[in-house]
């Protein structure tokens, strides 16, 4: 879940995994998972639940604005499906401890401003592929979670883009 806070400065959130977890320990990501037999086959009904399991966030509190195209995961060959969502003003953030040791925002427009988020050059290097980064405050964010915010913020400055505007018209 790409979430963003309704309220200036419009954050998005952040998690930072915990140490001992199988998958991604210790990374920086967006709340998300995998998809239980509850969620049937909607990404936004997994999205907003791992949002509430991970961070606590009511989900009367956000509202599921669109999707992006489907990213793979090439550690895990994974096929992930993010979705974009707006929170409520001042929606309360409650890290569960479990599989979530912390949790930060930034800024939207740190995010969509272009060349924010720029390609990783040592990583292209080792992948043989694009890959990208984002750095901010102190805070690297690689891998997947990186190209799914290049894929939103090229999605955000396309022309007439419907995501944007339907974001921007959350924040009203």
């Amino acid at each position: 879940m790409l979430a963003i806070f309704a309220d200036a400065p419009h954050g998005v959130v952040f998690i930072e995994r915990a140490g001992h977890l199988r998958r991604n320990p210790g990374q920086i990501g967006l709340p998300g998972g995998m998809t239980d037999e509850m969620d049937g086959s909607d990404p936004a009904t997994t999205a907003v639940r791992e949002l509430y399991e991970e961070l606590g966030v009511n989900p009367r509190a956000i509202r599921v604005v669109g999707h992006l195209q489907p990213q793979r995961q090439a550690s895990s060959g994974l096929t992930v499906t993010p979705v974009v969502g707006v929170l409520e003003p001042h929606t309360p953030l409650r890290i569960d401890r479990t599989e979530t040791i912390g949790a930060f925002t930034v800024p939207l427009a740190a995010i969509v401003t272009p060349g924010a988020i720029r390609e990783d050059l040592s990583l292209r290097l080792a992948r043989g592929k694009a890959a990208y980064a984002l750095d901010y405050e102190g805070r690297h964010v690689w891998g997947l979670t990186a190209r799914i915010l290049k894929a939103f913020a090229d999605e955000w400055h396309a022309d007439a883009s419907a995501l944007r505007a339907d974001v921007e018209t959350s924040f009203r």
